[in-house]
């Protein structure tokens, strides 16, 4: 049986597209940065915690396979986390106006057995914002537990003015890998 280790809904709505039946299991993982440790190590080492996480949650269920994934906003070989307020989701706005930043999302599948991950880096354009236009994207509320202060999925998508890669991937779950990887465990249909 698949088990997502994520309470969030934009991922579990995106693994229901690939039609595999699952079941979330909750996980509290720390997400902070090791010193000296990149933007790709980090982002894959958390989406593995939470799998194996997930994977001990279920008292290690010989027939659990366990979906861990992260997602992260980095400039400049900075990780941007969630905002922690209007001021934070606003400054982080303000950073990736007129820029091109990474997002990053990691994909682990874990059993009893093995470990396998797929990563996925797209690359993100933000046109010049205003700051009334940034003020009025914060007062929504969209920007708040989302990396980077934003989302694709939202009103966030009228800031982006050119996405290369995935765009699940910059919501939250690269599907291309998904699949490949809930292939390769037998989960999802060839």
């Amino acid at each position: 049986m698949l088990h997502l280790a994520s309470q969030s809904p934009r991922r579990a709505q995106l693994l229901e597209q690939l039609g595999a039946a699952f079941r979330t299991v909750h996980v509290d993982v720390a997400e902070q940065r090791a010193g000296g440790e990149s933007p790709r190590d980090y982002v894959s080492r958390v989406a593995l915690d939470k799998a194996r996480a997930g994977l001990a949650a279920l008292g290690g269920d010989a027939g659990a396979v366990v979906l861990g994934a992260d997602t992260e906003v980095v400039l400049d070989e900075e990780v941007f986390g969630k905002p922690a307020d209007a001021a934070d989701a606003a400054a982080m706005l303000r950073r990736l106006s007129g820029r091109t930043h990474a997002v990053i999302s990691a994909v682990w599948l874990v059993d009893v057995a093995r470990a396998q991950c797929g990563v996925c880096v797209s690359q993100v354009r933000f046109a010049a914002l205003e700051e009334a236009a940034i003020a009025a994207y914060v007062a929504t509320g969209e920007p708040f537990g989302k990396a980077g202060g934003y989302a694709i999925q939202g009103r966030g998508a009228a800031l982006i003015e050119h996405l290369e890669g995935s765009y699940s991937g910059v919501m939250g779950l690269p599907l291309f890998e998904t699949a490949g990887l809930l292939r390769g465990f037998g989960v999802l249909a060839e």
